[in-house]
């Protein structure tokens, strides 16, 4: 089971662990947590030795999704992801991107969903630039939080 930790938490866990894992880092807003997340996350969690989730608070995702959104508050959606065996660590950043966040932990791999172009991928050019890889992952058809928010309308 993974941790729930504060930027500062995570940046002294990770300084303790970090000689010879290879640290995957991806981000979203995982407002409804659904099959495509679980087996992106999966697949990511593959990649390498431990897997940081950055999730984007409450506010960010209120800016990027529109006012009726998160639906689930970020301590639950931080804990939902905390709890999957894949996951070893989730932090929250308030920002609209986790650049700063990814500047912090310096990942050996980037990833996010296969929705996502590598040059759209915030902090790629910076993971790049010290030798990590950017990889955009497979994107499950069909399976989305707003698609699953629309058939409950």
């Amino acid at each position: 089971m993974g941790q729930f930790c504060s930027r500062s938490e995570i940046e002294a866990k990770l300084s303790s662990v970090r000689s010879g894992q290879k640290i995957v880092f991806t981000n979203g807003c995982f407002d409804l947590l659904h099959v495509g997340h679980v087996r992106y996350l999966q697949e990511a969690r593959r990649l390498g030795d431990l897997l940081v989730v950055g999730l984007n608070a409450d506010a960010s995702v209120k800016r990027l999704k529109g006012p009726t959104r998160p639906l689930q508050s970020e301590n639950d959606r931080a804990e939902i992801l905390a709890a999957l065996g894949c996951v070893d660590f989730t932090t929250l950043f308030e920002e609209d991107t986790p650049e700063n966040l990814i500047k912090m932990i310096k990942p050996d791999i980037l990833v996010k969903g296969g929705d996502w172009k590598i040059d759209q991928i915030a902090g790629g050019p910076f993971v790049q630039s010290y030798g990590g890889q950017v990889m955009s992952l497979q994107f499950v058809e069909g399976k989305s939080t707003t698609n699953i928010v629309n058939k409950m309308s």
